[in-house]
């Protein structure tokens, strides 16, 4: 694996040294290089460092410019306005670059110099529970964080803390002895729609039975201290919900092109042997103390609307356990057993002040510190085109499954429209209608700041215009099609040829992967991919429409041309996967 400095760290390292050289008294100054439209990239460090030395700005400029000499990388420099400097790099320096990217499989992005390992809590649906829109945000974006960073080199540990205990388990179970054969099922595999019709039906009935029977109702609550108490016939019958839940929950996110591990299930049940020693840890230390019969931990910053403290509950004071005490657990698994260093947590943003006040615990217990540190990637909601809360027309929550299938229908006909030349199967088409319709979900989701909420409009998503997966995916192919339109006329990158303004503004986007995946890896930003990856695909249909591939000039800048095709398309394929996203060779 060759790692390929990109020519932006080329260029800084050059004008470092060449700072260093001119002006020795400024020791190890930053440049300040950034992108820009009056030149390739512009430096205006120098404006900082000339008010330190008490100095020239464009005399201290000029004397940089001097210290660089000549170097195959840079075209020119030029000094403008108080000392600023614009610099465009050299063709040749481009196309060697890319050409180097070219030759490695993970196109020259290197491991990131301090990979650690991570735990990413995300994908957290609930037994016996439909899944609704409200989870596709974990789903989604947990899983292009751990494409995202395993892809940089870090150890990532995945964990779906599925929502697998509590009271309702004793209300469930118990009508279940009653009502022994509501989870049979006739023989053969069960499908997802199956499992969940089945737990719906018994959710409905036991509620109901629940809200009407105080005998039952005792009966349930008598269960609820026999599943806590570990009694056999009560935990198998917990495990049964379990499982059938499980068929429903992995045939969703089959659905969203997620793979799901059984180990990597770990739900509230998971940490219930730890629990008592979380607690008794957290009192022992003098963490948490007793309040009103509850074992609390309280903050001077967190207080409620009448101005008290608002303390948060590990241990209730009828001895149950809160919320608090499985996530305290949780750190402490995934500190001690797991030994990470880093714990990503993928949750709603209206869970941000728990997770302040359990990070805060733990780093109080010691279990979080300078070297093991836990973040919230908080998210948003997902709204509808009216800007509120995305729901059904009678006010219910949107199922997960009926959202996917119906971008999938829309996907479909769009693929159908798109295919003039009927070159496409039936199956075909609807192979290319799940990957443009789960793309363009997936896509619309990761476009957007998590923090952010943002509007579900399928329309919109599925749209061949403006940003979408679909502008990217159909990028994809034009490339490809072109490729297999070249027959005997290979890509091939040549340094000699001077470049149109189009090719160039190709070429150093391409150049800038490595770049934004180290920055959306440290930032767990992966919007930020997304936009690089609009912005690769704006740059190419630019370039597709200025500069002819198979009709260029020459055989030689034939080859170049179709030598960027394939580094902008192996780019996009490798973006798109990062975020979880097909690209269809044909579509």
């Amino acid at each position: 694996m060759a790692s390929v400095p990109s020519l932006a760290s080329t260029v800084q390292q050059r004008l470092a040294d060449a700072l260093s050289a001119a002006l020795p008294e400024a020791g190890s100054a930053d440049p300040l290089l950034r992108r820009s439209d009056r030149a390739d990239f512009q430096a205006n460090g120098i404006l900082a460092l000339a008010k330190k030395l008490k100095g020239n700005p464009r005399e201290l400029a000029t004397k940089v410019v001097e210290a660089i000499g000549e170097t195959g990388e840079l075209k020119e420099i030029e000094v403008s306005g108080p000392g600023f400097l614009n610099i465009t790099v050299s063709d040749a320096a481009i196309v060697q670059t890319l050409a180097a990217r070219a030759a490695d499989d993970r196109l020259g992005v290197p491991y990131a110099a301090d990979a650690g390992t991570t735990v990413i809590d995300y994908a957290q649906p609930n037994v016996a529970k439909e899944m609704h829109v409200g989870h596709l945000r974990s789903a989604v974006i947990g899983a292009a964080m751990v494409e995202i960073l395993e892809f940089t080199g870090e150890k990532v540990i995945r964990r779906h803390h599925i929502g697998d205990w509590g009271t309702q388990f004793g209300m469930l179970i118990q009508y279940l002895i009653e009502h022994p054969h509501e989870l049979d099922h006739k023989g053969g595999e069960v499908s997802g729609e199956e499992a969940m019709s089945s737990l719906n039906r018994l959710y409905k009935a036991a509620r109901v039975l629940f809200d009407s029977d105080e005998e039952f109702k005792a009966r349930s609550r008598d269960r609820v201290v026999a599943l806590q108490s570990g009694d056999e016939q009560t935990r198998a019958l917990w495990q049964k919900f379990v499982d059938e839940s499980k068929i429903y929950f992995y045939s969703v996110f089959d659905k969203l092109d997620m793979e799901i591990h059984d180990a990597d299930v770990v739900g509230e049940s998971g940490y219930n042997d730890m629990l008592d020693e979380t607690c008794r840890i957290l009192e022992e230390t003098g963490v948490a103390v007793r309040s009103e019969g509850a074992l609390c931990v309280f903050f001077d910053d967190v207080k409620g609307p009448d101005g008290n403290p608002t303390p948060l509950i590990v241990k209730k004071s009828n001895g149950g356990y809160g919320y608090a005490a499985t996530d305290l657990s949780a750190i402490r698994d995934r500190v001690q057993n797991l030994a990470a260093d880093t714990l990503v947590y993928v949750v709603d943003v209206r869970q941000s002040l728990h997770f302040k006040m359990v990070f805060e615990t733990a780093r109080r217990a010691g279990w979080l510190n300078d070297k093991v540190k836990a973040v919230q990637l908080a998210f948003g909601t997902v709204l509808g085109k009216d800007g509120k809360p995305f729901k059904t027309r009678e006010g219910e929550t949107v199922r997960l499954v009926d959202l996917l299938d119906e971008a999938i229908e829309r996907a479909t006909a769009v693929v159908r429209e798109k295919d003039t030349r009927n070159e496409l199967t039936e199956d075909e088409i609807a192979e290319r209608g799940v990957q443009v319709g789960i793309g363009a979900i997936k896509y619309a989701d990761l476009s957007t700041s998590a923090v952010r909420d943002y509007k579900f409009d399928l329309d919109q998503m599925v749209s061949l215009n403006g940003d979408t997966s679909v502008y990217l995916q159909y990028a994809y192919a034009r490339i490809q099609s072109i490729l297999r339109k070249a027959g005997d006329r290979k890509p091939a990158a040549h340094p000699e040829l001077e470049l149109a303004p189009a090719e160039r503004a190709l070429g150093l986007h391409v150049d800038q992967f490595g770049e934004t995946l180290a920055e959306v890896a440290s930032s767990y930003e992966p919007h930020k991919l997304a936009a690089y990856l609009y912005q690769l695909a704006s740059h190419y249909t630019t370039f597709y429409d200025q500069c002819p591939v198979l009709k260029a000039e020459t055989p030689a800048q034939i080859e170049n041309r179709l030598f960027l095709c394939d580094i902008t398309a192996r780019t996009l394929h490798q973006g798109m996967a990062l975020l979880g996203i097909q690209t269809p060779e044909r579509l």
